[in-house]
């Protein structure tokens, strides 16, 4: 049921969900991209996964935190993109109230989950470069562990405040969202109430939580490269760097989708609505699926535990 904007006697019960606002009658050609992009993330993570899972020479902290990068791939692929597919092919528009906010709140969470990954591996990877003879004692199993509980507790807090504050607005009014996705100002902005503290909180705990990862994985390789230009050798050098190279590349596209999304958003008028639509589909698709192919085909190890996987 679509309630009219001046409809205010009304609590809204569900939402409807119309993806790009400007693309009704083509947008389900998106879905030739969408669906073999969401194929090839599931498949590619999961593979990678099981290779984890059952390859000795894998069980090791740096390809543990690998696995829970890839973990939280497939939550975020699974969260967003299926209902995306199911409003192109079947019309499907309608996500229930608590439906809407539980997927808020998992994309909220998840994504910064997975910047804070991101940071752990760089740490990996600096003890690995700058303290070589301490890696051993310093990366260890019980880090990890420590590392995962981090992960989760401190984007799980600083998160949470968005979709509870999103839930209790009082939605009175139209209950079209204009976006494939509950993202958060999108629904927001559908309520009959105040709506500026939703925004503020949003801004803050985004450039916190993402902005202080990149800062510290920045600063993580700024030491790295000082290490790298310190050694004697040239192979090891190459060796050193090579170690670096797929993260590096995992994370200069993450963050790159994700600051032109943000800035296409903030653009306003400027850009067409569907651009910031389509970059945020996206930022939940390509990532996922370039995740476990980079580290697949760069790192040796991965690469031959897929290959013995596959021969079985």
């Amino acid at each position: 049921m679509v309630l009219s904007p001046n409809n205010t006697g009304t609590q809204v019960m569900e939402f409807l969900m119309i993806c790009f606002p400007g693309m009704q009658d083509s947008q389900h050609w998106l879905s030739i991209l969408f669906a073999p992009l969401l194929t090839l993330a599931l498949g590619a993570n999961f593979i990678l996964l099981i290779t984890i899972w059952q390859e000795a020479s894998l069980h090791e902290p740096m390809y543990y935190l690998l696995g829970i990068l890839s973990v939280l791939d497939v939550i975020l692929c699974l969260t967003v993109v299926p209902k995306v597919l199911l409003i192109f092919w079947f019309n499907m528009k309608a996500i229930s109230f608590s439906g809407c906010f539980l997927q808020m709140f998992i994309m909220n969470t998840f994504l910064p989950m997975e910047s804070s990954t991101f940071l752990m591996m760089a740490y990996d990877r600096y003890v690995a470069i700058c303290h070589p003879l301490r890696y051993s004692s310093i990366i260890t199993e019980q880090f990890v562990t420590n590392a995962a509980i981090f992960i989760v507790f401190r984007n799980l807090v600083a998160t949470l405040p968005t979709p509870v504050l999103a839930a209790r607005l009082n939605y009175c009014a139209s209950n079209v969202v204009e976006n494939c996705i509950c993202a958060n100002i999108s629904v927001a902005k559908l309520s009959c109430g105040d709506i500026r503290l939703n925004k503020l909180y949003q801004f803050v705990s985004v450039w916190c939580l993402l902005g202080s990862d990149l800062v510290l994985i920045l600063l993580s390789y700024c030491f790295i490269l000082r290490a790298v230009t310190h050694l004697q050798s040239g192979g090891a050098t190459t060796k050193a760097l090579s170690t670096c190279g797929s993260h590096l590349i995992l994370i200069l596209f993450f963050y790159t989708l994700l600051l032109v999304f943000i800035f296409t958003n903030k653009a306003g008028k400027k850009i067409p609505s569907e651009v910031p639509i389509l970059l945020n589909v996206l930022h939940h698709l390509i990532p996922p699926a370039l995740n476990p192919i980079v580290y697949g085909v760069r790192t040796q190890e991965i690469r031959q535990g897929i290959i013995k996987l596959l021969k079985y």
